[in-house]
């Protein structure tokens, strides 16, 4: 008789846990597909964004939270323009965390002849006086897109060593050819390059700490999300922390980061190219990342079933 009882306990016990798991799961579910609806509708917004405009573009968005991705042509091959700044700076990271190659704290003396182009600050600076760090160098890049410090810290990383770093994470197209205006270079078909897909999954591996320790990723993401000119962040909150790199080059926008959407952030590629309406095209870039934000801006700050507690 205890025997039939016990048994009798023990199946209810497990009938109440597979409905509570079934109830769960349908929960589950149910969000999901009020998800996937507004999911929907940034893939449209997105879309009708790109038919606009007058120039070839590729969109990677990934949510970091979920890994859900939205590609669109996002495996052909871009200019890189100075998002493979990106990969000079990251290199810069890494031979300082590693204690071999390049470090951070380590000087330069301003040299005229490492100074290209008319942008930056560099050509201003007393040659043979005025002292940089390693540190210094990649601040110049983030906050101005200098290319002489680029140039610089390209030649204390190693051109090799870059692309190598950028194979370790299954980077095939991302690859740096060249120094930063090198026409020469680039008319000779050794052009960097880069693909969203690529880009994004590069920010999405420095995201989940696969390339650095936190110490040096907290850094990288800390210097990459200092207030600049750029595109993803123009029609977007102003207290958004947002690490990116713009690039640009004659018919050629791009930018690639990451947006911090509290509990919610997303890396965001949108590369552009033959582009005859450069000034619409940065716009394009700045309304498609606004389509993705307001995505995972309404994710992140609502309960499952959408209700927004602020």
């Amino acid at each position: 008789m205890r025997t039939s009882t016990l048994l009798h306990s023990t199946l209810a016990v497990l009938v109440l846990l597979a409905s509570a798991v079934a109830a769960a799961q349908d929960g589950a579910e149910s969000v999901r597909v009020k998800q996937d609806v507004l999911w929907g509708h940034m893939e449209d917004a997105i879309r009708a964004i790109a038919q606009q405009t007058d120039a070839v573009v590729g969109v990677a968005v990934v949510d970091l939270t979920d890994q859900r991705s939205f590609y669109m042509n996002a495996d052909a091959v871009y200019p890189a323009a100075s998002t493979i700044k990106l990969a000079v700076l990251g290199e810069l990271y890494s031979q300082d965390e590693r204690g071999a190659g390049a470090k951070l704290s380590d000087l330069y003396t301003v040299n005229s002849k490492d100074c290209v182009g008319t942008e930056g600050v560099m050509q201003v600076m007393t040659p043979g006086v005025t002292r940089l760090t390693n540190r210094d160098l990649a601040s110049l890049v983030v906050t101005l897109s200098d290319n002489s410090a680029a140039n610089v810290l390209i030649d204390r990383v190693g051109m090799d060593n870059v692309n190598a770093w950028l194979a370790r994470f299954g980077l095939k197209e991302t690859r740096l050819r060249r120094h930063m205006l090198d026409l020469d270079a680039a008319r000779s078909g050794r052009e960097n390059t880069a693909t969203p897909r690529e880009l994004a999954t590069l920010l999405s591996a420095l995201y989940e700490g696969r390339v650095f320790k936190k110490r040096t990723t907290d850094e990288f993401f800390r210097m990459l999300s200092v207030e600049k000119s750029s595109y993803i962040p123009r029609l977007l909150p102003s207290d958004l922390t947002i690490a990116n790199k713009r690039g640009n080059l004659d018919g050629v926008r791009n930018d690639a980061g990451i947006v911090f959407v509290p509990d919610r952030p997303f890396a965001i590629v949108v590369m552009t190219t033959f582009a005859r309406d450069e000034l619409g095209a940065e716009q394009s870039i700045a309304r498609i990342a606004q389509a993705a934000w307001s995505y995972f801006d309404r994710v992140g700050k609502s309960l499952p079933l959408g209700r927004i507690v602020r």
